[in-house]
């Protein structure tokens, strides 16, 4: 059995990926839940899985929802990147859509949060 592929609705989210010399970073917009999640999840465990060292930084600033499906994506990249060796940054900014669930959860102390 195959997987059928996941889309990312862009009407909901926005999920792009950037690379320069410090790293990679992926900058989401829009809402992660249960539909938009699985993208962003794939999206950033392909990311992880590309060669090198370097940090990889989620940009979540323009979030304006996240809900346990997005919770469990973030989680399961922050795990591939501690297995491969790299470090998985979060910037959250004071969006309360992102800060409070990841306080709730007790997430906010295992991520690496940059702009605290």
């Amino acid at each position: 059995m195959t997987a059928l592929p996941v889309d990312i609705d862009p009407t909901r989210i926005d999920v792009r990926a950037s690379t320069s010399s410090e790293g990679t970073t992926v900058t989401v917009t829009g809402e992660v839940d249960s539909t938009t999640a699985p993208g962003l999840r794939t999206c950033l465990l392909e990311v992880i899985a590309r060669p090198g060292r370097a940090a990889v930084e989620v940009d979540l600033r323009a979030v304006t929802f996240l809900d346990s499906a997005g919770l469990s994506a973030l989680a399961t990249a922050h795990r591939a990147a501690v297995a491969s060796g790299r470090v998985l940054q979060m910037r959250c900014g004071t969006t309360r859509a992102v800060v409070r669930p990841l306080q709730i959860t007790g997430l906010w102390t295992v991520f690496t949060v940059v702009d605290a």
